[in-house]
């Protein structure tokens, strides 16, 4: 590719229509792209043709167009169907006539200019008039909308673009709420099927004292459940710098959107990528302890005045964070993890997998029932399936292991899970600051609440407990060939990152058995394997750590593919265990720095 592209990923970014309208300014165009582009490579440009009922001219985005084509740069329609973003993100009532007609010129005022349109996340509903009442009837809010969105999608959008530009490609970008998606008409199971493709947001912003609840592993882990529900039509990620509160906030999200092999990154918006770099993102903010390279933001850019010159904009930061991915990307194969079953429109616990992901736990969610998983994790959200039961025995007596959460187990328990474990939540909460795990007890900085959850002894049998009372945190019912494993959560996800390392590596070693690696450590480190037997490790913590990478497997030596540096593993036994047998693995132990990634090649 030419030189002033990424080799491994296109770059786009988006402008609003407020942006838009500016843009027939030629000074102020010219000036603001330059500004841009000389800090981040970028290939397309997604010209806004609505939001808040504000509509460009044809004939400004005809200019607009021409402007960026002499740039070498694509262009393509971005669609934001809000009509008051400022009033809780006000969508249009599409029980409405006039909204509805509203919506249609949208689409056909795009489609004649453009071969590409994109959906901003707004395409859901969130409006209760008199008229959406009488049209929801009997049925839930979720099912009224889900099914109103399915009809907007063929009537309003797909059926008039295609009658004015038959040529158009049409893409619906999903947002990164997906727990909550049925509330407001958002349908992962059909919608990606109407669509030509699909686009995925990223961003996560801060994990804590954050409503949202989005963990930073979200950025990863939202790729690649996408991916397995429309394959390879996964267009790419969209970050924003939204509550960004620091450089290396705003850096990881774009790293680990590239990590999930996105093929394209949006960078949401122009407007934002002028912002000059924010004080606070030069320092701490609150206890954080922000590591971002500011010397090579600037390094080999002498067109760039100094570290805080007036020509320095977020955008620089985009641009090291991108040329920090795609010199790695290359070298990746094809993301693997541990399987995890999500059927369409599910709900329950919350964003957990990302919050496992937290622990060092790569997810690989799915919304058809994975068969082929030899070890399959299934958290509440899986209660949504009729013949759930039925499926984890069939598992089971094929031999395979399955770990069920305490929220799927409270959920299955009185559906016939006890046919295959007698085992009863309780009821009852217990507090604990103390684990036990292979008869060592690990304690905790801070005491932890936790469900009960009561078992037969002997016929099950608890590998790691908590509390002097000794409740089960992981619970092992053998059953056929199989083995049914019940993890136990704090009631607050969050307070999985304060359990002791030796709890988490218990935890670890049992749900991903079956990857070639796994870490030993502290919590919020990642891991990210691939199935070229590379991997990536990455601290989301505020100060330098070391980790243990442990394989099961014949690896005798991790390289560095970033520094070259090679580290030698040792040789250690783990232990037999109930239903397993002792196993020899080699442990590396490797530093890493605050807010950084390392990649390495498994050599055997």
């Amino acid at each position: 590719m030419p030189d002033n592209r990424y080799e491994n990923f296109v770059v786009a970014v988006y402008v609003r229509a407020y942006e838009v309208e500016k843009m027939q300014d030629p000074a102020w165009r010219e000036e603001t792209w330059a500004t841009i582009s000389r800090q981040v490579k970028v290939d397309k440009i997604y010209l806004e043709t609505h939001r808040d009922r504000i509509i460009p001219d044809g004939a400004a985005l005809e200019e607009i167009k021409r402007f960026f084509a002499d740039k070498g740069v694509q262009t393509a329609a971005g669609i934001a169907l809000v009509v008051s973003e400022s009033n809780r993100f006000e969508t249009p009532c599409y029980t409405d006539p006039e909204d509805r007609a509203l919506v249609r010129r949208v689409i056909e005022h795009s489609a004649r200019h453009f071969d590409e349109i994109i959906l901003d996340d707004f395409f859901f509903t969130n409006t209760k008039r008199d008229s959406d009442i009488a049209s929801k009837g009997e049925r839930s809010w979720s099912q009224f909308r889900i099914e109103l969105m399915r009809d907007v999608a063929r009537e309003l959008i797909l059926r008039p673009a295609r009658a004015v530009n038959p040529n158009v490609r049409l893409t619906i970008k999903f947002p990164n709420w997906y727990e909550h998606f049925p509330g407001c008409g958002y349908d992962l199971e059909e919608e990606p099927r109407l669509f030509d493709r699909i686009y995925t947001g990223t961003e996560t912003r801060q994990p804590a004292y954050n409503a949202q609840r989005l963990q930073q592993y979200e950025s990863y882990g939202i790729v690649r459940y996408f991916e397995n529900i429309a394959p390879g039509r996964n267009a790419g990620g969209w970050v924003d710098q939204g509550d960004a509160r620091y450089a290396d906030r705003y850096a990881e999200q774009l790293w680990l959107t590239m990590f999930a092999k996105a093929p394209e990154m949006t960078l949401f918006a122009y407007h934002e990528l002028l912002r000059p770099l924010p004080v606070a993102w030069r320092g701490a903010w609150q206890d954080e302890k922000p590591t971002f390279d500011f010397d090579t933001m600037v390094a080999g850019h002498p067109e760039i005045e100094g570290h805080f010159g007036p020509a320095l904009t977020t955008a620089r930061v985009a641009g090291i964070a991108l040329e920090q991915a795609d010199a790695v990307v290359g070298k990746l194969g094809n993301p693997i993890g541990v399987a995890a079953y999500k059927p369409y429109h599910s709900t329950g616990e919350d964003f957990l997998h990302n919050y496992l992901g937290m622990i060092g736990i790569p997810m690989d969610i799915r919304p058809e029932f994975p068969t082929d998983a030899p070890t399959l994790l299934l958290t509440e959200a899986a209660k949504s399936d009729p013949k759930i039961v039925d499926r984890i025995r069939e598992q089971l007596c094929a031999g395979k292991t399955v770990v069920i959460t305490s929220g799927l187990l409270n959920a299955l328990q009185d559906r016939g899970l006890r046919d295959i474990a007698e085992w009863q939540m309780s009821g009852k909460r217990f507090l604990a600051d103390a684990f036990v795990h292979r008869r060592e007890i690990h304690r905790s900085e801070s005491t932890l609440l936790f469900p009960q959850v009561d078992y037969l002894t002997n016929d099950s049998w608890p590998t790691l407990t908590a509390g002097e009372s000794a409740f089960p945190i992981l619970l092992q019912n053998g059953y056929s060939a199989g083995m049914l494993n019940a993890l136990v959560l704090p009631d607050d996800p969050a307070d999985l990152y304060r359990l002791p390392p030796e709890a988490l590596d218990a935890i670890r070693s049992l749900v991903t058995r079956d990857l070639f690696v796994h870490l030993e450590g502290p919590a919020q480190v990642c891991l990210f394997p691939y199935d070229n037997r590379s991997f990536i490790v990455e601290s989301f913590l505020h100060d330098a750590t070391s980790v243990q990478i442990v394989s099961p497997g014949a690896m005798t030596a991790i390289r560095d593919l970033t520094t070259g540096e090679t580290f030698a593993g040792a040789s250690r036994t783990i232990p037999a265990s109930w239903h397993r047998p002792a196993e020899t693995a080699t442990v590396f132990e490797a530093p890493i720095k605050p807010h950084s990634f390392r990649v390495f090649l498994a050599e055997a």
